[in-house]
């Protein structure tokens, strides 16, 4: 009824064809008596022109862009000085016999299309579908949906099986909050949307399905960041019984490399993928999320300077970066003020001369019969400078990780046509938080490397556990674990973690009941899908890959959530408002 051709379509061969196309009126050009118009939809541009008949003229020169037409005419050839080589349809054009109004726009665009880069980005999300028009967020969307199914093919060929499990469920310890959902037909009881479907998975494994996966919405309350969305993201979920970590790596890493080979062009490292303990992660790289695109790597000088007079550094963790080559005029300066901006102190460094003497504020307080001994333990030559970084232990690790990695920007060490994967294993069962209690660092469902054996007599942050995170130019990509499957295991990690056994069966009790009737092993992870799509399209923020995104506060403009419900609807659900206006 519309359209016989998309609008990307229409090529040399079909001139002389009457055909119709329908889309969105981009631009106009009158040229006084030759109006020449360019219609959009999803798959391309297509030129219109329309001349010798007065009335058609006039019409088509008055049709406010961003209309929607349908126009029927014959396709002729461009003269070849006006062929247009970036579009597809370039070489020929539809001179237009009829053309209607589908869509007429009537109010002012809050900004131009496709230069949408220059506008601010909560306008952008308040007019989505004005934004969505763009060709860069289109093709975002476009290469979603082909990963989307990509993924999807990958899994299926491996012999996995797509079960979708609950959005509402109960309210579960995650790592986020909760988003919770009142219930009508029980006052006072809430559902919350699952910050991931941990349990579910886990139970499809001890109801005996051997492989599953889908592509799984979540939902956490939280802060958003570049590298994430507040409210909900979606990841490719997996588990696997009777598995190992080996089983997963050797499932993930080939489905991870080949969606990234096929859908980028930048150069990747065949699987598989450098391994890295959470420890030596923290040392060499001062994150368990290193760029390993940039070649600096920390080292520990701890005891090195505890034997110098430096007494800034003594009885405290130093960390040291070497950087190979000469430093521009200022760059320490530059450097320093950058240090100060994340909070630290000050930053100590040495710059080797030509006789591998030192130049720098602390050379005094080094021994001479010491310094031939920093050569060799930085592994020191000439040119060289190295960067020093002290506090305490997770301190330093933290500014050191932060400092090697202005360093990498600084001086263009990162190659960005690089892919960089890497798993980090070995994580800690438990940490300390800011209140000096125990805790589980990374997932409470995971099994303890020694399993009771480690957790009866081991210091409880000595243990470490089967979990492992996949990361990709200093992106988590995906958490995983191997998961605690015993009953006498899980009560005594949970016990370690601060739960009691009647906490535990309160807040899992799923998972209890059923590891009580013959739990398979299993292990799984859960890359996620924006941040994979982010990475994909080199956009900065994860915003641009999803489709109706919310803002930085958590607000979807365009909808305007969250919003106002009416008192009726409260009464519902049971809920009074305790709001202080």
């Amino acid at each position: 009824m519309y359209r016989t051709h998309d609008c990307g379509e229409i090529r040399i061969s079909d001139v002389g064809k009457t055909v119709s196309i329908a889309g969105w009126v981009q631009t106009i050009r009158d040229l006084g008596g030759v109006v020449f118009i360019d219609v959009r939809d999803q798959y391309g541009i297509t030129q219109a022109v329309v001349s010798g008949n007065e009335k058609l003229v006039d019409f088509v020169s008055h049709i406010p862009c961003e209309s929607t037409v349908t126009l029927t005419g014959m396709v002729r050839k461009r003269d070849e000085e006006t062929y247009n080589p970036n579009i597809a349809t370039g070489e020929v054009e539809v001179f237009i016999d009829k053309i209607e109004i589908l869509g007429k726009r009537t109010k002012y665009l809050p900004f131009e299309i496709n230069s949408s880069s220059d506008v601010r980005e909560d306008l952008r999300l308040q007019y989505r579908f004005l934004d969505l028009r763009c060709d860069k967020l289109k093709e975002n969307l476009i290469l979603r949906a082909k990963v989307l199914q990509y993924l999807r093919s990958q899994m299926v060929e491996q012999g996995f099986l797509e079960v979708q499990t609950p959005i509402l469920t109960s309210s579960s310890p995650e790592g986020a909050r909760d988003y919770l959902v009142p219930s009508r037909l029980h006052a006072g009881k809430f559902y919350a949307l699952p910050q991931a479907p941990q349990q579910f998975k886990q139970l499809l494994m001890v109801s005996g399905i051997d492989k599953y996966f889908q592509i799984a919405p979540c939902f956490r309350d939280e802060d958003a960041r570049a590298d994430r969305a507040p409210g909900e993201f979606y990841q490719l979920d997996m588990e696997m019984c009777f598995a190992s970590q080996e089983d997963v790596f050797n499932v993930m890493e080939p489905v991870i490399y080949n969606t990234f080979k096929t859908f980028s062009n930048k150069e990747i490292e065949k699987y598989p993928f450098p391994r890295i303990t959470y420890k030596d992660a923290m040392l060499k790289y001062g994150t368990d999320k290193p760029d390993l695109r940039n070649p600096l790597v920390i080292i520990d000088v701890t005891e090195f300077f505890n034997r110098c007079t430096f007494k800034p550094f003594h009885n405290r963790t130093v960390r040291a970066i070497k950087v190979s080559g000469h430093m521009s005029k200022g760059f320490h300066e530059k450097m320093l003020d950058y240090a100060m901006s994340i909070g630290m102190g000050g930053l100590g460094y040495l710059e080797v001369l030509e006789d591998l003497s030192y130049k720098g504020p602390i050379d005094k307080f080094i021994p001479n019969d010491m310094k031939k001994e920093l050569l060799e333990l930085a592994d020191l030559k000439e040119n060289d400078t190295i960067f020093f970084i002290a506090d305490n232990l997770k301190r330093a690790n933290e500014l050191a990780g932060q400092i090697r990695t202005e360093l990498g920007k600084r001086l263009d060490l990162i190659n960005e046509d690089v892919f960089s994967f890497c798993w980090i294993i070995d994580f800690p069962m438990y940490e300390l938080n800011d209140e000096g209690k125990l805790e589980f660092s990374h997932n409470p469902f995971s099994m303890p490397q020694g399993g009771l054996d480690a957790l009866n007599n081991m210091e409880p942050l000595d243990i470490l556990a089967y979990q492992y995170d996949i990361v990709c130019n200093g992106i988590e990509l995906s958490s995983g674990a191997v998961r605690n499957h015993d009953i006498s295991i899980m009560e005594k990690a949970f016990e370690i973690g601060g739960y009691t056994k009647e906490q535990l069966q309160e807040r899992f009790g799923a998972l209890y009941t059923a590891f009580q009737y013959g739990a398979p092993p299993h292990a799984g992870i859960a890359p996620g899908i924006d941040r994979m799509l982010m990475l994909l399209t080199g956009e900065d923020t994860i915003r641009e890959v999803i489709a109706f995104p919310l803002n930085s506060k958590a607000q979807d403009l365009l909808m305007g959530a969250p919003g106002k419900v009416s008192n009726a609807q409260l009464r519902d659900v049971h809920i009074k408002l305790d709001i202080k206006e």
